[in-house]
């Protein structure tokens, strides 16, 4: 049952440091695990621990082809830092030149249903790719990045993706990652320093202002929760 797996998962990372849990979920589905990495600092702080010790676990990321030239920046220090190969996943060509070319290279400013196709063809899709034949996504994660994640649980299953989602970082905060990048020298993206605390396209994401919450930065135009579908569908099972 989909239900005790989870708990079973649960009772066996609970009191483990992030190396141990992640090497403990690897043993337990051998190649069988993936890493998403969009190079905030979460991922960063997941991937140094991924590649430091040598975990078994695929690491992934999805460029959307509108990301910042900052984040190009850390995957390439990333990459050279730790000999690790972390595997590019890009939209559709035919289906992203067809949404340009009827709807306009920033559409997706003019209407909640532009952004979210934009959203849809960009990163779904492709991440859809990204964990065919996977049993186990792990990503950066944290409760505290904003209210609609505060719900999420260390390990859930994704009903959008039909996988166990492996969330390791879920109660860490902010503080306990900007120590880890600073205690290992962990290559970040820059932008972090300028406010920029949730990083995703260059022209969905601006700096936060004070009092705002970690993710008010993105689709900062919209009114509604700031989720693009990667991580908006997920049911504990418990």
């Amino acid at each position: 049952m989909l239900k005790d797996r989870i708990k079973r998962l649960e009772e066996k990372v609970k009191d483990l440091t992030l190396t141990q849990s992640l090497t403990c979920v690897a043993n337990e589905f051998p190649g069988k695990v993936v890493f998403s990495t969009s190079f905030g600092m979460e991922d960063q702080v997941i991937t140094d621990a991924i590649a430091r010790e040598k975990v078994d676990i695929e690491i992934f990321t999805l460029d959307t082809g509108r990301l910042f030239n900052e984040t190009y920046e850390v995957f390439s220090k990333t990459m050279a830092r730790y000999k690790k190969r972390i595997v590019a996943f890009y939209p559709d060509a035919e289906e992203i030149q067809q949404f340009v070319s009827t709807k306009g290279i920033n559409s997706f400013y003019e209407s909640v249903e532009n952004r979210k196709e934009c959203c849809r063809i960009r990163k779904i899709e492709p991440l859809k790719r990204a964990l065919s034949g996977s049993q186990i996504w792990v990503t950066g994660i944290r409760a505290e990045q904003s209210p609609n994640r505060q719900n999420f649980h260390l390990f859930e299953w994704d009903e959008n993706f039909n996988i166990i989602k492996f969330n390791p970082l879920l109660h860490w905060k902010s503080m306990r990652v900007r120590e880890y990048i600073n205690n290992y020298k962990v290559p970040y993206n820059y932008l972090h320093d300028k406010g920029f605390l949730s990083i995703g396209c260059a022209p969905c994401t601006r700096a936060i202002e004070p009092g705002e919450d970690e993710r008010a930065g993105r689709w900062w135009w919209e009114d509604s929760k700031k989720e693009c579908g990667l991580h908006s569908s997920v049911s504990s099972s418990q």
